[in-house]
């Protein structure tokens, strides 16, 4: 934690410049902020701090009932906003922004809105969100993430302050994990794999499943690498992992309403609201978890493939992502650097088009495993 700063803002660690701009500006802050940077280098953190820091009686102490509540994405004048598949939507920005910011805050203090990758903003999301900007209450105050600030219109842009956050270290994203007590060899592993994005790398750790998405990918890989038929059962192989893992995230929703529920079980009236955010929030995890699963197994995959070319060109050991697995396999370069490209294929498909059938996804890419040459 750092001494110069308030004690909310000073748990966010290894940004330092962005943290002491953010740290000035909690007097009088300015209507709207972008915080620019990858995933994972800690802007959400960031976002919750500043947040709390703005809507604490003493700006930013870090302990109190504001700052516990903002810190855990709870407090009534919190509104968050995240992308409904692919894009935010007009009707989202219009119901969660631009009414609210207008209206009496549930609380007394300011009323903070968090658009979660801004950049996912369609056309006519991003005009409405201007206007909120060209004519900002002065109880508001906007706060923005994108790790693709450039895809951002410049209309919005502009009217933001932007607080730029640097990639963060792999050895300080392997720390964080090991603080929170994950074994050091998933730390070490999870950390490669996610490319430094602690907050993918912890989505990776979590839970009691550790690696279980890499065993996942390595029985698919062997699979789909025997034989035309193979691949319809790599594609099976998956889409089983992935659905164990939406049963596992659709039952957590009752641990996290639970703070906010009577002794017979109802929704306290003071956190109606949040209950709301949270339900929908969980609605929006489930719809992705399918996917997000898919992709954790996809990047494994290729990791396999990546390791082998990198192995076979001379690389050391350091250089490899898969610090605990051999890379080793039959074929050549070129397969492997084909298998590759299939793999990465499929996860931008997976990403950029949610009418696809995931599936038919799969089954397309481990085909172009097993027949590198057809391909």
């Amino acid at each position: 934690m750092s001494a110069d700063v308030r004690p909310v803002l000073g748990t966010v660690p290894a940004q330092a410049d962005a943290i002491a701009f953010l740290d000035r500006a909690v007097d009088r802050p300015h209507h709207a902020y972008l915080l620019a940077g990858p995933e994972g280098c800690g802007k959400q953190l960031a976002v919750r701090a500043f947040a709390a820091a703005l809507l604490c009686p003493d700006g930013g102490c870090g302990t109190c009932r504001s700052c516990t509540l903002a810190l855990d994405d709870r407090h009534p004048n919190v509104g968050i906003v995240e992308p409904e598949g692919r894009d935010i939507h007009v009707e989202t920005i219009r119901e969660e922004i631009w009414h609210p910011a207008y209206r009496t805050a549930p609380e007394s203090g300011r009323k903070i809105f968090v658009i979660r990758e801004a950049d996912r903003l369609n056309p006519a999301a991003a005009d409405a969100l201007l206007k909120v900007l060209e004519e900002p209450p002065a109880d508001a105050v906007l706060l923005l993430m994108s790790a693709r600030p450039d895809e951002l219109p410049e209309t919005v842009t502009s009217r933001c302050h932007v607080v730029v956050f640097r990639p963060l270290p792999e050895a300080f994203v392997i720390r964080t994990l090991t603080d929170e007590r994950v074994d050091e060899r998933l730390a070490a592993v999870v950390a490669r794999l996610a490319g430094g994005n602690v907050g993918r790398a912890r989505r990776l750790a979590a839970g009691t499943e550790g690696l279980a998405f890499r065993a996942a990918a390595l029985e698919a890989l062997d699979s789909a690498s025997k034989d035309p038929g193979g691949a319809i059962t790599a594609a099976e192989i998956a889409m089983e992992a992935s659905d164990r893992y939406r049963k596992e995230l659709k039952e957590s929703l009752e641990e996290e309403l639970a703070p906010f529920l009577d002794d017979r079980g109802r929704p306290e009236e003071a956190f109606r609201g949040v209950i709301r955010r949270l339900e929908e929030r969980h609605k929006r995890r489930l719809r992705r978890a399918e996917r997000d699963y898919l992709d954790w197994i996809l990047l494994a995959m290729s990791s396999v493939f990546r390791d082998r070319i990198a192995a076979r060109v001379g690389a050391e050991d350091a250089g490899l992502i898969n610090l605990d697995l051999r890379p080793e396999g039959e074929g050549d370069v070129a397969e492997w650097t084909a298998a590759f490209a299939a793999l990465e294929e499929a996860r931008a498909e997976l990403a950029e088009d949610l009418n696809l059938n995931p599936r038919l996804v799969l089954e397309r890419a481990f085909l172009r495993i097993g027949q590198p040459a057809a391909a």
